[in-house]
């Protein structure tokens, strides 16, 4: 199946230079701004709490949205009123589920596991697709998703297979799997959405998110849980709201537009990627094998699933 853009298409002598149909510029992005939030994420538990920080991260990113998306939004707002189920649906699984979920579990989870539990996300996606449109996936697909996943898994293990098969699960595991789960619902259903302007569609779930986990901040304030007001919140509210979501959902929302919801679910593999690079970048590790040979995997795979659907 191939998506329909929700803006016209340019003629072709200029479409190169459109940033919007840059699907692999587009790709690239999300993961690389979610490895900074899974660590960003690990790095502030234990002082930013959880629903708070999802909280803010959508109040804040809705209020910055606001001066460039009221005009698209009042344009928009019969097609957003009529559709208000689906918009719903996909504020709560993408957006209050899913990333309350992954606070909740980097809480007390590995970063190791939270990675490798978010390369599941593709193939789920593929199932969820297959369950709510009776999608098929083809066999370039299915080997790009193997080819990826091999990539991660060489990865995540350091290109040690014992260290792959010690890898132990806890509670907190559980919370990362069903926000993976929650994001992968979120990814199948976007063929769904309103055909609206872009900021119109995002400023929407961004202000219903916030809405939704009103009740659940509260509760959270009131039970001991208040959001602090140090440096470091203010700095992790502002990364989050700005980069992890608004700047992300408004790439990852057009690469599905692009080139369908399977092959933009594969840009999760990257997440492990651009965590690796990260830590070299910011935390002084080395570079191994390993990271050569995960990421080669991971292009390759994506390579793979990318140009079978272009030539779909």
């Amino acid at each position: 199946m191939t998506a329909t853009p929700d803006t016209p298409t340019p003629p072709p002598s200029r479409a190169r230079f459109r940033i919007a149909d840059q699907a692999w510029l587009l790709l690239m992005l999300p993961p690389l701004f979610w490895a900074g939030n899974a660590v960003l994420g690990r790095a502030v538990a234990g002082e930013v709490p959880p629903v708070g920080l999802a909280f803010w991260r959508w109040a804040v990113g809705t209020a910055v949205l606001l001066p460039f998306a009221w005009r698209p939004l009042l344009a928009d707002r019969g097609v957003l009123l009529a559709h208000w189920r689906i918009l719903l649906l996909l504020t709560v699984v993408g957006i209050s589920l899913f990333n309350t979920l992954m606070y909740l579990g980097l809480e007390s989870t590995t970063a190791v596991n939270a990675v490798m539990l978010q390369t599941a996300m593709p193939v789920l996606i593929v199932l969820m697709s297959f369950a709510f449109f009776r999608d098929r996936v083809t066999a370039a697909q299915a080997l790009g998703i193997l080819v990826s996943i091999a990539g991660a898994l060489v990865l995540i293990a350091h290109g040690d297979l014992a260290m792959l098969l010690g890898l132990g699960f806890n509670a907190g595991d559980l919370f990362v799997l069903l926000a993976v789960i929650s994001y992968a619902a979120y990814t199948a259903l976007l063929r769904r959405r309103p055909k609206v302007h872009p900021l119109s569609f995002i400023a929407t779930i961004f202000g219903l998110g916030a809405l939704t986990l009103l009740p659940f901040y509260l509760l959270e304030t009131a039970s001991g849980r208040p959001m602090p007001l140090t440096a470091q919140a203010l700095l992790s509210v502002g990364y989050v709201s700005l980069f992890a979501s608004i700047l992300s959902y408004l790439c990852y929302n057009r690469v599905v537009l692009l080139l369908g919801a399977n092959t933009a679910g594969l840009s999760i593999h990257l997440v492990p990627v651009f965590g690796s690079l990260l830590a070299i970048a910011f935390l002084g590790e080395s570079l191994h094998w390993y990271h050569a040979v995960g990421i080669a995997l991971i292009a390759g795979g994506i390579v793979l699933a990318t140009r079978r659907r272009a030539g779909a």
